[in-house]
């Protein structure tokens, strides 16, 4: 079992920069996948960004968003820089448990979820 905090989220200006953090408990998040997912109003909640070692992104935050994780505390951070208008969303921290990267892009990929933070960005 493991549990996901989300902390970071904020109103930031277009071109301006956050980081959100996830800090899981119950279990190290090296043992597991471990992801960002974003859902803006109206809209399915999509991927952002994994790490399991090496890192994968979502064609619409690379060379902009930095997915890296701290084992000592048991965290794991995304780093958005020039951020636009349409990052505007609830951003959530996920946990997979699966072997197959192919499901890591997905939400049902993932076992365990975090109830999200909110990240404005400005125009």
């Amino acid at each position: 079992q493991v549990q996901l905090v989300e902390s970071g989220g904020g109103l930031v200006q277009a071109g301006g920069s956050l980081r959100l953090s996830c800090e899981a408990s119950g279990r190290t998040f090296s043992s597991y996948a471990m992801g960002w997912f974003r859902q803006a109003p109206g809209k399915e909640r999509e991927f952002v960004a994994v790490i399991r070692g090496v890192t994968s992104y979502a064609d619409s935050v690379k060379g902009r968003f930095t997915i890296s994780g701290d084992n000592a505390k048991n965290t794991v951070y995304l780093q958005m820089n020039a951020l636009k208008p349409e990052d505007t969303a609830v951003y959530y921290c996920a946990a997979s448990t699966s072997r197959y990267s192919r499901t890591y892009s997905y939400t049902a990929g993932y076992d365990y979820w975090g109830q999200g933070t909110q990240v404005t960005v400005s125009s």
